[in-house]
């Protein structure tokens, strides 16, 4: 029996289903930091600077302005995951927390209620590029927990368990399992009022990184959960019998073990997959709400509120260059790590 469902080109938003509402995999080829770790004007030259997003140079601003990245901005009834592979984000929220993470780790960040952040790129190398790889993911949250309090929880590389496989023929594969269980690894928890906190809800979020010409088999999970397979790099994989090329999504049945292999070269796959949340969505930009009545109550709360508004100096807040990756949460507490 044919394993696959649906397969589709992917562009720079990639389409999700239920529970998840998009993801974008950013890649960018930064080049050396100036001392305000930002590119040197003369790359800015041509730029529609404040919304970027065509690659010049290898690399897009985005909203930033002389940083790299997305200066403050408010997020409502939904949740983001961002993993990080190459590269730094400076955090900050209206909540005064504040963050410098990368290399491997992964930010989840539940808007609940309402929450304004900030997601900066800086460029802190000035002796060499700086490197950006990152996926980010957003995931719906069920109606109940559309009001839920903010909370955004660190995943640090060191702290995300890897599920390791090797085949018959010696070619290895690694799972980092950032959500979800991969046979018996379990992911670090998630935050509390996730729709992945509960695992009758099978929440998954799995980088699979296999060796060319490695055979690899995803367990089954149960029938009625949505399961999308995201090759994203690499040349080629074959997916129970049929081949698929790089930068393709696959859409695959969720009861049935699959077995993938990777043809020419190493293979990158992001799996996402969750039990359907099943209840209206209403997105406006960055909000995500049940009905339009909703929406509108979510801008009105916006602009009379600021959701606490921004206790920062700068919509665009980087952290110092010198500063080591770390989290400050909400209510003071710190954590730190080596860059």
């Amino acid at each position: 029996m044919n394993p696959i469902l649906q397969i589709k080109p992917l562009g720079f938003q990639w389409e999700t289903l239920d529970p998840f509402l998009f993801c974008v995999h950013h890649e960018d080829a930064f080049p050396k930091g100036n001392e305000e770790m930002g590119p040197d004007k003369e790359y800015l030259k041509g730029r529609h600077i404040g919304d970027d997003f065509i690659t010049k140079d290898g690399f897009r601003m985005y909203h930033g302005k002389t940083v790299p990245g997305f200066p403050g901005h408010p997020h409502k009834g939904f949740e983001t995951i961002t993993v990080v592979r190459k590269g730094i984000v400076d955090h900050a929220d209206s909540l005064g927390a504040a963050g410098r993470y990368g290399d491997g780790d992964v930010q989840w960040m539940t808007a609940g209620k309402g929450v304004q952040h900030s997601e900066m790129f800086p460029l802190i190398h000035s002796d060499r590029e700086n490197t950006m790889e990152l996926f980010q993911i957003w995931l719906n949250l069920p109606r109940k927990s559309k009001q839920v309090e903010p909370h955004f929880k660190m995943l640090w590389k060191d702290s995300i368990p890897n599920y390791l496989h090797t085949d018959g023929a010696g070619k290895k594969t690694a799972v980092e399992v950032i959500a979800g269980k991969f046979w018996d690894t379990p992911s670090p928890a998630p935050p509390p009022d996730s729709w992945a906190a509960d695992p009758k809800n099978e929440v998954a979020v799995w980088n699979i990184k296999m060796e060319a010409g490695a055979y690899f088999i995803i367990p089954q999970a149960s029938a009625g959960i949505n399961r999308v397979l995201y090759f994203y790099g690499g040349d080629e994989i074959i997916v129970g019998e049929t081949e698929i090329k790089k930068y393709h999504a696959v859409e695959v049945k969720s009861d049935e073990d699959l077995l993938i292999k990777a043809v020419g070269k190493d293979a990158g796959i992001l799996v996402l997959q969750g039990k359907p949340i099943g209840e209206p969505v209403v997105q406006y930009g960055p909000f995500v709400m049940n009905s339009k009545e909703e929406i509108n109550e979510a801008f009105e709360e916006y602009h009379a509120n600021q959701f606490g508004g921004w206790p920062w100096p700068r919509y665009d807040q980087v952290h110092p260059k010198e500063k080591k990756r770390f989290a400050k949460y909400s209510d003071g507490t710190v954590e730190e790590k080596e860059i």
